[in-house]
């Protein structure tokens, strides 16, 4: 076996959960040998460096062996190396440590999680019980029994 297919060896080596999302991920643009995007039928050698992005991160993995057949994790490290630069994970760490939420508007409520983020970002006492029914409407309730 010379030469396999992009998107078999990608979903092999557990990159994708499925071929089918491996494909789409090169019909997108997001799979790229030497910076160029391949199609789902590329195929690829023994030595290649693949570039795939998954917003935010660009991971690179160099092809050490080829395979057809998905294999157990601990297997992996014999097929690819990931040689993807620290500046790509210091992306993914300020990603994760900003907590920023990334959800497109109107895509339902937000979750009890978003709003005790909100409360800590805002501060405890914004949101206080008794200010918010502290209204006087210059009437009151015993005059209108007379």
């Amino acid at each position: 076996m010379n030469e396999v297919r992009i998107d078999k060896w990608m979903w092999a080596t557990r990159i994708f959960k499925t071929r089918s999302i491996a494909a789409d991920a090169c019909k997108k643009g997001r799979v790229m040998i030497n910076g160029v995007s391949v199609k789902p039928s590329r195929m690829i050698k023994v030595g290649d460096v693949i570039q795939v992005r998954k917003p935010p991160v660009t991971f690179s993995f160099k092809v050490l062996d080829l395979t057809e057949n998905r294999m157990g994790a601990k297997l992996v490290p014999q097929f690819m190396e990931n040689v993807t630069t620290p500046d790509q994970y210091e992306i993914l760490e300020m990603n994760r440590i900003s907590g920023f939420v990334n959800r497109a508007k109107g895509l339902g409520r937000p979750t009890k999680k978003d709003r005790r983020d909100l409360e800590q970002f805002t501060g405890a006492d914004f949101y206080e019980a008794d200010d918010a029914f502290d209204f006087d409407f210059g009437f009151d309730s015993d005059d209108d029994e007379e």
